[in-house]
């Protein structure tokens, strides 16, 4: 009886042991950016300049992710292709890299 007992806690301990998600060595440490929330896009403001939609996207403030919602953003200075924000490995570790628009 008390052997079954000792094998049981034992299993029970091995399976807490290996319930913690473990990051492989050298893995990001930071948490996976969340999906895309999708949004509807509203019709324009009516302006002088030309606007183009910016969408909706992640961004790190230093300790977890938030929302910044779509909006619209003069076309001049941007170029056509949007490019969300991720995690990218550097020299010096770990580097958040803004969304922002590609030329």
């Amino acid at each position: 009886m008390r052997k079954s007992t000792t094998l049981a806690a034992l299993l029970a301990i091995g399976l807490l042991a290996g319930c913690g998600e473990k990051q492989p060595a050298g893995g990001n440490p930071f948490p996976p950016v969340p999906p895309v929330i999708s949004e509807a896009i509203p019709k324009p403001p009516i302006t002088a300049e030309p606007l183009m939609w910016q969408p909706g996207h992640w961004n790190w403030n230093g300790s977890g992710y938030v929302w910044a919602k779509g909006q619209y953003v003069p076309f001049a200075g941007h170029g056509n292709m949007w490019m969300p924000g991720w995690w990218s490995r550097t020299e010096a570790g770990w580097a958040w890299q803004p969304p922002h628009w590609m030329s």
